[in-house]
Order: C-alpha cells, then sequence, then structure tokens
C-alpha cells in the first residue's frame, strides 16, 4: 500500500490520489451540497395566512346574510369561489418559492 492510499484510507489528508499524469498533486474531493427543494409548507407563513384567511371568508359567510327578506350577498357559492381563489394564489405563492430557494438537507 502506497502512503497515498494509507492517508485516503486512514482520513490523512483526504482526497484522491493522483491522476494518471503523475505529478503527486493533492485534488480536493468534489464538493458535495445535500439540499431540500425549499422549506416544508408547514414551517412557511404562507400557510398561516392562508389558512387564517380561508377562516376569514368561511366565518364572514357564516355571519353576513341577508336581512328583511333581501338575498344572501356573500352565500357559500361566493365564499366557496374566494377560497378557490385564495387557494390558486397559495399554490402559485409555493411554486414561486420552490422555484428559487434551497434548505440546507441536515438528514432529519
Amino acid at each position: 500500500m502506497t502512503s497515498n492510499q494509507n492517508q485516503i484510507q486512514h482520513g490523512g489528508q483526504g482526497g484522491y490520489p493522483a491522476g494518471p499524469a503523475g505529478g503527486g498533486a493533492y485534488q480536493a474531493p468534489p464538493a458535495v451540497r445535500r439540499s431540500t427543494e425549499t422549506k416544508a409548507s408547514t414551517k412557511t407563513t404562507e400557510l398561516i395566512v392562508f389558512v387564517l384567511a380561508v377562516l376569514a371568508v368561511a366565518i364572514t359567510a357564516l355571519v353576513v346574510g341577508g336581512d328583511d327578506g333581501n338575498p344572501d350577498p356573500f352565500d357559500a357559492a361566493v365564499a366557496l369561489k374566494y377560497i378557490a381563489w385564495l387557494t390558486i394564489g397559495y399554490m402559485i405563492a409555493r411554486g414561486l418559492a420552490k422555484s428559487g430557494s434551497r434548505e440546507t438537507y441536515d438528514g432529519h
């Protein structure tokens, strides 16, 4: 066993042995970058704002009603439309977040 192989096996200098051209130059190992695509959605304020907005729309739809025989101006159909728009906005926001950020992967 050469001294270079011994150093690599036993954690000496690390890296890789010199290439076929010789030279004995130390070659650093390639950098390993481990990261997830983005933060988990439960760690973002986007999810909290989305849930609160959906709750606000649902509560408003329950509270607001037609008085004195007038039709309900904010009925379930209107509330569902707003919730659908909020959901589309949330999905777009998560897509934009995934497209440009990374979180370090720590293996947990």
